[in-house]
């Protein structure tokens, strides 16, 4: 069974950065496209980043394209997304999981950005 733990998430204002963590425990993540989600309060939880197993192709949704960036290290079984020039509209739980979303989601970690 694998678990996965966001952290990193807080409260900043319009403008500035947070960087998120996904750590993963039960089995290695290396060879698995990850991504992270998000879900606004009475919105769909949505893709909004991923990142191929080998950290070679990444996909970003427009809405956050040149904002965030997604990174990994496959022996640390740790991915992370860095996110800048942060909106209010990013506001949202932000959830880690397989491209597919196939393993059981975690608590997520709250981002909640400030006008």
């Amino acid at each position: 069974q694998v678990q996965l733990v966001e952290s990193g998430g807080g409260l900043v204002q319009a403008g500035g950065s947070l960087r998120l963590s996904c750590a993963a425990s039960g089995r290695a993540f290396s060879s698995d496209s990850m991504g992270w989600f998000r879900q606004a309060p009475g919105n769909k939880r949505e893709l909004v980043v991923s990142i191929s197993w080998n950290a070679d192709i990444t996909s970003y949704a427009d809405s956050v394209k040149g904002r965030f960036t997604i990174s990994r290290d496959n022996a640390k079984n740790t991915m992370y997304l860095q996110m800048n020039r942060l909106k209010p509209e990013d506001t949202a739980v932000y959830y880690c999981n397989t491209r597919g979303s196939n393993w059981v989601w975690g608590q997520g970690t709250q981002v909640t950005v400030s006008s």
